[in-house]
């Protein structure tokens, strides 16, 4: 099996693995929330006179869905990891495959979840007009673009500045500063214009719990992907050590 081949094995594994730990952790933190949106959700069209709609989904299906989705979607997102990660290493072979792999992890925590998530904060289900769908995911894409712009622009700019000397807290300063710039332009979008009538505390019980699986998917996806490395290091160094020197 080529190297590529198995670097994509392990960024699958990984992925997968972390992606059913994030739906665990959202199930146990973010399910009362959601439960708890829906009832307020049907006691308003309840009082508004609306008829009641039978559920296409029971609860248990979707619940059963959010496991599913969380491991497709880690698996996916470990594949595309493992890509960046194969190209790091062609740079820089000889680099720590433990440390590469949470670098390479709390870049696309910032970059693809956290700046996004800032600025976008998400929402329970009981908020949001079905009507703004589509302005709304156009609008979180464009963040995500900047997110993995800014990330990118940073990491450069601390390759050339190590390469010139320059101190590591000129070089972190710096590199924070691209972060800030790029999160700062995600303002330039527009907001969010959907009311929100749901109470505050059961809005941040969700957002929380929705940073917690973010941060469990991406910390997880770099550290069991490190680890895999790590153990794959390991057999590489003992097969050069059994294999006899020509003679």
């Amino acid at each position: 099996m080529s190297p590529l081949l198995r670097l994509l094995g392990r960024g699958a594994v990984a992925g997968a693995i972390a992606g059913l730990l994030s739906a665990v952790v959202s199930f146990l933190l973010g399910e009362p929330s959601v439960r708890r949106a829906i009832e307020l959700e049907e006691a308003a069209a309840h009082a508004a006179g609306d008829a009641e709609h039978a559920e296409v989904f029971s609860r248990t299906t979707q619940q059963g869905a959010l496991f599913l989705v969380s491991m497709l979607t880690g698996l996916a997102l470990g594949i595309l990891f493992a890509l960046v990660y194969a190209l790091r290493q062609q740079r820089d072979p000889d680099a720590d495959a433990w440390r590469r792999s949470l670098l390479l992890a709390v870049a696309g925590l910032v970059g693809i979840a956290l700046i996004p998530f800032l600025r976008y904060p998400a929402n329970p289900p009981a908020v949001g007009d079905p009507a703004t769908v589509d302005a709304r995911t156009t609008a979180y894409l464009a963040s995500i673009l900047i997110g993995v712009a800014a990330v990118t622009a940073a990491v450069q700019l601390h390759r050339r500045l190590t390469d010139h000397g320059v101190r590591p807290p000129l070089r972190q300063l710096a590199t924070l500063g691209v972060v800030v710039v790029g999160l700062a332009s995600t303002w330039l979008l527009p907001d969010n214009a959907d009311v929100i009538e749901v109470p505050a505390d059961l809005i941040w019980d969700f957002r929380l719990a929705s940073i917690a699986t973010l941060l469990v998917l991406w910390l997880g996806l770099g550290a069991i992907f490190g680890l895999l490395g790590e153990r794959a290091e390991r057999g590489v160094a003992s097969e050069d050590r059994a294999t006899p020197a020509p003679g």
